[in-house]
């Protein structure tokens, strides 16, 4: 079959190369002109434990991983094992004869299994090049990667072009040329069981032009289009990637990236540039936000603009510290004490990650408040090939709110401005510093207008304080309601927020095609919303299911507390894996044979699911 959706995945232990294989093969698929979504699976830990980078192409836009995989590329016997049930029937393996394969549990499957001699042959190709015979052995994925185009029917020549790009420039000619010698000795080898594999990629004519970006990269994209100048972080992952992509393209750009001593120097120096004007941002997992709360409060209370990207991962403490999960959300919507205005959104999908880190810096300064971003491991760390029209990064317009030019401030005498002045909006203007007329105090503590402590008056601490508050109602206007995917009187609606938005997407267009008509109701602006508005579109939704990556069902809390609505059941999943829109298909179908008065809690794990009941009050 010719049909251009395939999912190839490529297994081993840490160390072995597999997330440099795939993304050179990724590269050479979308050069081509066909689309692809990457995402790894992998341990924190450098060598060994099993680990995976799995390719879904398609010669359409495609935003999530498939629940398939139809080509296995195995380099360890736990890529089998672990991989079996993942494979669709008439799937195959492509491995080294050296690894012990059960021939009847892949026969049961109808799997086909090819081995090749990967190790011998790198061996052989890489003595006369002088490679140590360990570096030698790591030619095994580049011989991969030669069959995998041979039974997939894909251009030799997309490969050899990576091989060169990837080993020409870094390693010297003798290391490229061995590279290229093995793929296409793997290409020749496996072209004799092209015909015993039925998923073929077949390039379009004209190939167009495509980025292939992380959610992470996407981020520090949108960061860098709305102006922002400098980024403060300290390595957590699964953040780290974001100041990794912005000092590689601090010149380019003109960017300051500090990697601090901790955390909380970290948003001290974000908070610091913005204060005089500069945009400025930091990024961290939830155990570095945790540090991160006192000086949040400062943000709020001097009412500073300042972005925020919690990346998150499984807690707490260290946690999980490679895998995914969404088990933040109440925390960055509460942190630091008392009350203050805050931001809170959650990009879903890689595009998204760009447009609303972009809009983030404009809120910040138009608010003048912290803006929080949630992603996760999920989205940080996943690829997708990305149109330029999908970025227009030109086009981006900056807002800086109600900030004062010189010439207004050139009307004000010395001492006359009020940096916090009472207005009915809750916003007050904003003047960079170094203006004459601009002169006044920020501090941590409670002031007046002009910034001053005023031995903590209690008529001024509530003037000020519901200054600040106001701004939420103000801020109301402009949150977006969440959007609506799928037939609009559809029965049953699927509630999700952040990165399980195209997961989400692709359950619902997966249940309709079975006959159970479902609805998606996502969320990209959580706090704060309209709760009035909030409440009319929820009414829309017959039976509400809320899909999760934590145990508490966070978003289903938030919406129950603001409108009343409770959620009719949930689909639950905090085993650090993100979902596949299998798990959410195969739940709904559960729960659709039955709408009795029992709410069952689907909790699932990277195998299989497990129901909790609970009594509906």
């Amino acid at each position: 079959m010719i049909n251009n959706n395939l999912t190839i995945r490529i297994g081993g232990e840490a160390g072995q190369g597999m997330d440099t294989s795939g993304a050179g093969f990724a590269r050479a698929l979308v050069r081509a002109g066909l689309h692809i979504f990457a995402h790894s699976d992998f341990m924190s830990r450098i060598r060994g434990g099993y680990n995976f980078y799995q390719l879904r192409i398609s010669d359409q836009p495609i935003y999530a991983p498939d629940n398939v995989v139809h080509l296995l590329l195995a380099f360890s016997p736990d890529a089998i094992t672990q991989s079996l049930n993942d494979l669709a029937p008439g799937g195959a393996v492509i491995h080294d004869i050296s690894l012990k394969v059960d021939a009847a549990a892949l026969a049961a499957r109808n799997l086909r299994a090819f081995a090749f001699p990967f190790e011998a042959k790198a061996l052989e190709i890489g003595r006369p090049a002088g490679m140590d015979p360990k570096r030698a052995k790591l030619m095994t994925n580049t011989a991969a990667l030669g069959a995998t185009a041979a039974l997939t029917g894909f251009p030799f020549e997309r490969i050899a072009q990576v091989v060169m790009q990837n080993f020409g420039k870094k390693k010297g000619s003798a290391i490229a040329d061995a590279n290229l010698a093995m793929a296409r000795w793997a290409f020749d080898e496996a072209s004799q069981y092209a015909d015993q594999f039925a998923w073929k990629l077949v390039p379009p004519t004209n190939p167009t032009n495509r980025m292939i970006l992380t959610g992470n990269q996407a981020i520090a994209l949108g960061a860098i289009a709305a102006g922002c100048k400098l980024i403060a972080a300290y390595p957590m992952t699964p953040a780290t990637s974001i100041i990794e992509f912005m000092t590689a393209q601090s010149k380019r750009f003109d960017l300051v990236t500090k990697q601090t001593e901790d955390e909380i120097a970290a948003i001290l120096y974000a908070i610091g540039a913005n204060q005089v004007g500069v945009r400025a941002m930091c990024a961290t997992s939830g155990g570095g936000f945790s540090l991160m709360v006192e000086a949040l409060g400062m943000a709020g209370m001097t009412e500073t603009p300042l972005v925020v990207v919690d990346s998150q991962r499984p807690g707490p403490s260290t946690g999980m510290p490679t895998r995914t999960g969404q088990g933040d959300l109440l925390f960055v919507m509460h942190a630091s004490q008392d009350e203050f205005p805050r931001i809170v959104i959650a990009p879903g999908g890689i595009e998204a990650c760009y447009f609303e880190t972009a809009r983030a810096f404009n809120l910040a300064e138009k608010y003048q408040c912290p803006v929080l971003i949630l992603t996760d491991g999920f989205q940080a760390f996943s690829t997708r090939s990305v149109g330029v029209e999908e970025l227009p990064f030109e086009e981006f317009k900056i807002e800086r709110g109600k900030t004062l030019t010189d010439a207004e401030l050139d009307q004000l005498q010395p001492g006359e401005y009020k940096r916090y002045a009472l207005t009915d909006d809750g916003i007050s203007p904003r003047a960079i510093p170094g203006h004459p007329n601009a002169v006044y105090t920020a501090t941590s503590d409670e002031h007046t207008e002009y910034g001053r402590i005023e031995d903590e008056d209690a008529a001024n601490r509530i003037a000020q304080h519901s200054k600040r508050m106001r701004k939420i109602e103000t801020m109301k206007r402009e949150m977006r309601m969440p959007e609506w995917y799928g037939p609009a009187d559809a029965p049953f609606t699927l509630m999700g927020w952040g990165s399980t938005r195209y997961v989400i997407r692709q359950a619902v267009d997966e249940l309709n095609a079975r006959g159970i008509i479902v609805n998606a109701l996502h969320f990209t602006d959580i706090y704060p919303l309209d709760e009035a508005r909030l409440a009319r579109e929820l009414d829309r939704a017959r039976y509400l299911i809320d899909v999760e990556g934590n145990y508490g069902a966070q978003l289903a809390r938030v919406v129950r507390m603001y409108t009343g609505r409770a959620v009719d059941n949930k689909i639950l999943k905090y085993d650090g894996r993100p979902f596949t829109s299998g798990e959410i298909v195969d739940a709904v179908v559960e729960m659709t044979k039955d709408e009795g008065r029992t709410t069952n809690a689907f909790v699932f794990s990277h195998s299989s699911f497990v129901t909790q009941q609970e009594t509906l009050k």
